[in-house]
């Protein structure tokens, strides 16, 4: 039997699978996550987390009949001895799912690699760089297969972290969003989390058992990361208790309704030079490749460039 770490039941192997697949589906109909017809892009990086996402979505749109066209989305940040390793697990993974894979990267789109940002700004800070140029290359790749939506691998434990991080922060706007299964929807690529309620421990064990293939090395910067410490703490809490996890989940979900109404997140614009959504006339990577340029003394590129590789 298999006990499972979020509420302690003991089940058999098969039970478990079905049961965590179950759960994820529910999260997908209760939050509403898609409509039939739709061209999802599932965000695959070759790690646990996004790997299950890709095996679970192709699973659970032919059990439940999603009607879902699902293409597989993969960035490229540049950091040698990692991301060129794990994208060899994308493709991999590609071939058992017969689904398109689009790969995005930061090279030939703001000019950088993140080794090369890391030489320049050191280890202190590089994530927030790794952090913006992600998202937004997330969006532009999802852009230009002609998705409707952008599913990610963010769980359970993801979403505890952010709990945490903004309450540190004091930030209160973020706090209210932070846990929605869906963000973006004001924008024109909503994002999805199907595994709000997955634990990333049973996402491990899911894996396992599948006998899934993915990259289990954690990225080299990865450790310098402020989330690092949340995680930690969130670590902690979980062996006293494993429902830590979902009951900060449902805090953050409580601060949607009990923060003050004239607390909001910034109106959202677009980018003066690339045409990102932005609150502000550049939008953040367009200020990061500003910042770069000025320690490289050279041109700042747009945010706007989208050269992409392309694997069929």
């Amino acid at each position: 039997a298999v006990r499972r770490p979020k509420d302690g039941s003991r089940v058999c192997r098969g039970c478990f699978l079905r049961l965590v697949e179950d759960e994820v589906h529910r999260t997908i109909v209760a939050e509403r996550l898609f409509r039939p017809g739709e061209r999802v892009c599932v965000a695959i990086s070759g790690g646990k987390d996004s790997t299950v996402l890709a095996e679970m979505m192709t699973v659970l749109n032919a059990r439940h009949g999603y009607g879902l066209d699902l293409v597989l989305l993969s960035v490229d940040e540049g950091i040698r001895g990692y991301r060129d390793d794990s994208l060899e697990t994308v493709k991999d993974n590609q071939q058992h799912y017969r689904l398109p894979l689009k790969i995005v990267t930061y090279e030939e789109l703001y000019g950088w690699t993140m080794d090369k940002i890391v030489r320049h700004v050191g280890t202190r800070g590089n994530c927030t760089f790794c952090g913006v140029f992600r998202r937004q290359a997330l969006d532009r790749g999802a852009a230009l297969v002609g998705a409707d939506r952008l599913v990610t691998g963010h769980n359970a434990d993801d979403m505890a972290e952010t709990v945490l991080l903004n309450i540190l922060r004091g930030d209160v706007a973020r706090l209210q969003r932070c846990t929605s299964a869906t963000t973006g929807s004001e924008g024109a690529l909503p994002r999805c989390k199907p595994f709000k309620r997955t634990y990333e421990k049973e996402i491990v064990m899911y894996a396992h058992f599948k006998k899934l293939r993915y990259f289990s090395t954690e990225c080299l910067y990865a450790p310098f990361a402020y989330r690092g410490f949340a995680r930690e703490f969130l670590k902690e809490l979980e062996r006293e208790d494993p429902r830590t996890i979902l009951s900060l989940i449902e805090a953050g979900e409580a601060c949607k309704t009990a923060v003050r109404d004239d607390v909001r997140m910034p109106s959202q614009g677009v980018c003066e030079r690339c045409g990102y959504i932005s609150s502000q006339r550049l939008c953040k990577a367009c200020l990061m490749l500003d910042d770069l340029a000025r320690l490289r003394v050279g041109p700042a590129p747009s945010a706007a460039a989208t050269t992409t590789t392309t694997a069929a």
